[in-house]
């Protein structure tokens, strides 16, 4: 009989699967080899093997003496199923280095996530930061503009607005010259300037442009004027206004003050066009009876009724027709008052460049001019000379002219 294998009370009493197996193959080994007895009829017996009787607990008494195995016993226990290296192993100390690994992990990580939150937090406050300023600066700008615009003195976009090396223009004095068959001046406007006209120049410059065209281009296209000099001289601030030491207008007098100041400058022609719609109602006013009379003599001629089925239409037209009729007829007055109002514009600087071609004086004498002026103050040096010689009698003229002293 093969004894069964007992139950151990406890993990470190049980002995091994391998020493187990051997002990059962020496019982049986054993139980072959022994004594036996012969049976009736020849047949051999064997005695049974009977193992020595051990102690077996009961149930009850083994459930009382059970212990709950520890979590630390467990994690030692090796898998091949060896006590002697579960014994050698130090207890609770790969435990405790694996939780403080996890815990310093888990530290690093909430500062990683409260770091990043942090500046998320940062980026937006400055973003909202921007918008403001950005907001602050518009409204500043727009309010600048707009007092600016009701006459203070704020400084605005347009005084800001030059591009990087670039000067704005300067205040400049100039020079006036006359342009003659023997001695032609170049002109920026138009090549050559006419003959027996006056061209100015700002000062220490040969750039020469006739006066009369300066006026025209001024009047015609402000914005063409400066950049004739390449933007580099303020030619408009510096020789048409009124607060300019260099002003042109400071030699036309009185009448440049009606022409230029009050007819042309003074709100941006509105003297002018008032006086042009004065002009035409006077007119109408004037020739009123003669335009009765032939209204009159119209309404009841025969061939205007006879046209009767040509204008019966228009006549008994709807009222938006008759509205856009209305806004044709004056959007043709208009264009007639334009187009008279231009022509009376036109003349007016005509004017305006002849008085300033009559008013402005020469700074440049012209070379045959000097020479004339020269042989002009010879000669009268010689005729008084001459005048001396012959007055005297007592032959002391050249004592009284060298003993002169305030000739």
């Amino acid at each position: 009989m093969i004894p069964q294998r007992p139950c151990s009370s406890s993990v470190q009493s049980a002995v091994s699967a391998s020493t187990w197996f051997v002990l059962t193959m020496m019982a049986t080994s054993a139980a072959v080899t022994a004594t036996s007895t012969s049976a009736p009829g020849g047949t051999f017996r064997a005695k049974p093997f009977m193992p020595p009787l051990r102690h077996v607990p009961s149930a009850t008494s083994a459930s009382q003496r059970i212990r709950p195995i520890s979590s630390s016993l467990l994690h030692n226990i090796p898998r091949g199923g060896s006590t002697a290296a579960a014994a050698a192993a130090p207890p609770d100390k790969y435990l405790e280095e694996s939780d403080e690994e996890d815990e310093d992990e888990e530290d690093a990580e909430e500062k990683q996530q409260a770091a990043a939150a942090a500046n998320e937090e940062a980026a937006k406050l400055q973003k909202w930061k921007t918008e403001q300023q950005l907001l602050l600066n518009l409204r500043s700008t727009f309010l600048s503009e707009a007092l600016a615009m009701r006459g203070l003195p704020i400084t605005t976009i347009a005084d800001v607005s030059i591009a990087d090396g670039d000067k704005p223009p300067e205040p400049t004095d100039w020079d006036c010259a006359m342009a003659t068959e023997e001695e032609p001046k170049s002109c920026l406007y138009s090549f050559d300037a006419e003959p027996n006209s006056k061209v100015v120049a700002p000062i220490g410059t040969e750039n020469w442009i006739s006066i009369s065209a300066l006026n025209r281009l001024r009047r015609t296209d402000t914005a063409k004027v400066e950049p004739m000099w390449h933007s580099k001289y303020a030619v408009l601030r510096s020789w048409f206004s009124d607060e300019s030491q260099f002003s042109f207008l400071q030699h036309t007098g009185f009448r440049g003050f009606l022409l230029s100041n009050l007819l042309l400058d003074l709100g941006g022609g509105i003297v002018l066009r008032s006086l042009v719609v004065l002009s035409i109602l006077a007119t109408l006013i004037v020739s009123m009876p003669a335009l009765e009379y032939f209204v009159n003599r119209l309404l009841v001629s025969g061939p205007f009724w006879a046209k009767w089925i040509s204008w019966r239409t228009f006549v008994h037209a709807s009222l938006p027709l008759k509205l856009i009729m209305g806004q044709l007829a004056w959007k043709l007055t208009a264009t007639g008052f334009g187009k008279l109002e231009g022509k009376i514009r036109d003349y007016a600087v005509d004017m305006e460049s002849a008085m300033l071609e009559e008013c402005v004086p020469l700074t440049v004498v012209p070379v045959a001019a000097e020479i004339d002026d020269d042989d002009a103050v010879e000669d009268e040096t010689d005729e008084f000379d001459f005048g001396m010689l012959d007055n005297d009698d007592d032959g002391d003229a050249y004592e009284d002219y060298s003993e002169s002293d305030n000739y």
